[in-house]
């Protein structure tokens, strides 16, 4: 058993006991969120990187003629960003035992960010597809242009999987924070 820490929350201090077991249960449901934050980054790199370097030469389709392809290429660049700041944040509190912001802050902003994220990745990829359907006719001339439009698009749909996961365990979190008064579930 660990002596207890003070913990400073606002100002206030508060004495919170935590044994080896819960301290190591938090850096394993912090270390899993990591991985799916991770997951998401990969994804939505990928997609954004499949997308951007889809056009085959002059003569062909390119993927910044098509507003849907334009929104898939943001969403999924918007959201690699956003991933790769929330695994910083993630790192520095496996690392830390701390925030980056105050607790109360960090949890509301992390869920936030990861619902209005997601939903947009989500609408992205849904206009994408539609787009993608359309344009199924003229793939006979440019099959190339399409079957990477498709692979972009299935990667982004992958990167809000992996953000909605990320999203399900900041409400957790969010949960946690307004029944206990900390993230943490322990």
């Amino acid at each position: 058993m660990r002596s207890p820490q003070p913990h400073r929350n606002n100002g206030d201090s508060q004495q919170h006991f935590h044994s080896t077991v819960s301290v190591q249960k938090l850096k394993r449901f912090n270390s899993l969120i990591l991985v799916f934050r991770f997951a998401a980054f990969c994804f939505s790199l990928a997609s954004a990187v499949f997308m951007l370097t889809n056009s085959r030469g002059s003569n062909s389709l390119h993927w910044y003629n098509f507003d849907a392809f334009r929104y898939v290429f943001a969403a999924n660049a918007i959201v690699a960003i956003y991933s790769l700041f929330e695994m910083a944040a993630a790192v520095w509190e496996i690392s830390r035992n701390a925030t980056l912001f105050p607790e109360i802050c960090q949890v509301w902003f992390d869920f936030g960010h990861d619902q209005v994220f997601a939903y947009m990745l989500l609408s992205a990829n849904s206009a994408g597809t539609e787009l993608a359907r359309t344009l199924k006719d003229t793939c006979t001339d440019n099959n190339a242009f399409c079957v990477q439009s498709d692979i972009a698009i299935v990667l982004g749909f992958a990167g809000f999987l992996f953000l909605g996961i990320s999203s399900l365990f900041s409400g957790f979190r969010v949960v946690c924070f307004i029944i206990r008064g900390s993230r943490f579930y322990v």
